[in-house]
């Protein structure tokens, strides 16, 4: 770096971001790690610092962030339409008994028209059972709201330890009918107690508020950005749109042609 001892901190600096860029590629041994410290020289780390800069700028510059919010509405109505979609595929819960915690198998799933939500009992190894097969119903119509966590009616029976924790994570219920009965759900995994309570808020009316919803809407929002910015790229994006001039003081220099018709 050719720097001298007032450079100190300096160099300091860039040999701790020598050490950590590497250490994020995870070497396998200590020889691996001092070729890749070798390889990643002041140079590079400089090419590197300004490409970040550029693209921190990129996304935080004034009218990329008013594209960004202009984009948001439509990709969160794709987000929700997916949350149906998936409902409309369907998902096999298992029961909880009080007795032993794997009980009989059931499959819920939203009809195609989002009016009915269709569910009922399994046999093990049936994965997609057809909707005709499942006899009960609950119009969307007649749903009242959701339930999760320790709101649930089936989590506020079980006793306490690691098992109801986790159960309390994938714990939800609807509440429906004017006698308010509730349909409890445990989910087989985050993911999908994520995408059903979202899909259910959809069909309320209400926001999603999973925390996948935020994920997903990121990532469309910055490939969908990065789309947009394409023809953009090492071109520098001015804060305010240039100002409109004044109009001509006259428009003679427009073609008159009634004489070329003539």
């Amino acid at each position: 770096m050719r720097a001298t001892q007032e450079d100190f901190d300096k160099v300091l600096q860039v040999v701790r971001e020598q050490i950590t860029r590497t250490l994020s590629l995870k070497p396998t041994s200590l020889e691996l790690f001092k070729t890749r410290v070798n390889a990643l020289n002041y140079s590079e780390i400089l090419k590197l610092r300004q490409t970040e800069r550029l693209h921190q700028e990129e996304t935080l510059a004034v009218p990329v962030l008013e594209l960004r919010e202009r984009l948001k509405p439509e990709l969160l109505e794709l987000v929700r339409q997916q949350r149906l979609l998936h409902l409309c595929e369907g998902t096999l819960f298992r029961k909880i008994s009080s007795r032993r915690r794997q009980d009989k198998l059931w499959y819920c799933r939203l009809s195609p028209n989002h009016k009915v939500l269709h569910y009922g009992d399994v046999e093990e190894g049936v994965h997609s059972p057809a909707i005709e097969s499942l006899p009960e119903k609950i119009p969307i119509a007649d749903m009242k709201m959701l339930l999760v966590g320790k709101e649930c009616p089936h989590t506020k029976e079980k006793s306490s330890g690691k098992q109801n924790k986790d159960v309390l994570e994938l714990a939800f219920s609807i509440v429906y009918d004017m006698e308010e009965y509730c349909l409890n759900f445990i989910a087989p995994t985050r993911y999908e107690f994520c995408l059903w309570t979202d899909g259910l808020n959809v069909l309320l009316g209400k926001e999603m508020t999973s925390e996948r919803t935020q994920t997903d809407l990121d990532v469309l929002l910055s490939m969908e950005l990065k789309l947009r910015l394409l023809d953009l790229e090492n071109i520098s994006i001015p804060d305010a749109p240039p100002p409109i001039p004044k109009p001509p003081s006259n428009l003679n220099f427009c073609y008159d042609f009634s004489h070329a018709e003539q």
